[in-house]
């Protein structure tokens, strides 16, 4: 019998498939057979875990110093089987699961989901058909995110975070002597410790300029360190970028700066002993002779609830 005749998928009671700490991972195995069908076991396997790998550039001779810091981090593994070797009957079936969301080893939390270039924390649901060797078994998987669960408490006052962008703040952090057009750009960013669900929001001015602008944007960048003790792999990587000036602007006018940050490309500020998951921003100044200058600030994300926002767990062992 083909496996055509078997069709099955893995639903969780929870529409959005963001669970927390703690919660109870509920839901179905909902299988659809065009007629009888025999399987050696159905399994279901959970699963949460922490991806770490070095770039390129920087795994030739340092794999050896990073292997036992680079192995994968368990954070969840658990199997049921939801049926003994049977009969699946023509029609529609369903088994019915409940797993707890709770870390039992080191380190002892669940961290958010989170996809990046260099370090990935996933969870997922497996479901395993077995069958003889004569049919082949039958996998399907299903992801769900973890969030930080927040906590009421009462949240500090924004700091506001005044910059002034000029030939001599830039030569004053090169060692080199850099000829540049005469210019200066102020602005402020409203604060740059900040919940992960809000935007980044700012503004700036171009005072003045002696070349005309060609673009400013506003660029978030991951920073993910992988290693331990015995050294540290560190990439800045774009997630993405916005242009919020397109063109020579009038001097002395002000530009907003706004930028929501993507959901599963970022995560609240996460720093281990393993690994380190790290988020700043740089503004770009791109002139008409693509003479490109950038100012880089370093933010935290946190996750805040309600309107007195919360506290989470934004670091961990």
């Amino acid at each position: 019998m083909g496996s055509s005749s078997i069709n099955f998928e893995i639903k969780l009671k929870r529409e959005n498939k963001v669970y927390y700490e703690n919660d109870v991972l509920v839901g179905c195995v909902q299988f659809s057979c065009a007629s009888e069908a025999k399987h050696d076991g159905i399994q279901l396997s959970l699963e949460g875990i922490v991806n770490l790998q070095l770039s390129n550039s920087k795994s030739v001779g340092l794999l050896d110093a990073f292997s036992n810091s680079l192995k994968p981090i368990t954070l969840l593994s658990s199997t049921i089987d939801l049926s003994a070797p049977g009969k699946l009957n023509a029609g529609v079936s369903e088994f019915h699961f409940e797993f707890p969301l709770k870390c039992t080893k080191e380190p002892k939390m669940l961290y958010e989901t989170y996809h990046g270039m260099f370090i990935n924390i996933n969870y997922q649901l497996r479901c395993d058909v077995k069958r003889s060797f004569l049919a082949k078994s039958l996998q399907k998987t299903q992801q769900f995110c973890i969030q930080y669960k927040p906590e009421q408490e009462p949240v500090p006052p924004p700091k506001e975070v005044c910059f002034s962008i000029s030939p001599e703040s830039i030569q004053k952090n090169s060692k080199e002597r850099i000829t540049m057009p005469r210019f200066l750009i102020t602005g402020k960013f409203e604060k740059l410790e900040f919940c992960i669900t809000q935007p980044l929001k700012g503004n700036l001015t171009v005072q003045h300029t002696e070349a005309a602008i060609k673009s400013i944007e506003l660029q978030l960048l991951r920073v993910e360190t992988c290693g331990c003790k015995e050294g540290y792999a560190k990439d800045a990587t774009e997630i993405q970028t916005i242009q919020i000036v397109d063109g020579n602007i009038c001097p002395k006018f002000e530009i907003p700066i706004y930028m929501v940050l993507p959901r599963l490309f970022s995560c609240p500020t996460l720093i281990t002993k393993n690994f380190k998951i790290e988020f700043e921003v740089n503004l770009i100044i791109v002139f008409k002779d693509d003479y490109i200058i950038s100012e880089n600030f370093p933010i935290v994300l946190k996750r805040y609830n309600g309107p007195l926002g919360s506290k989470t767990a934004a670091r961990g062992i």
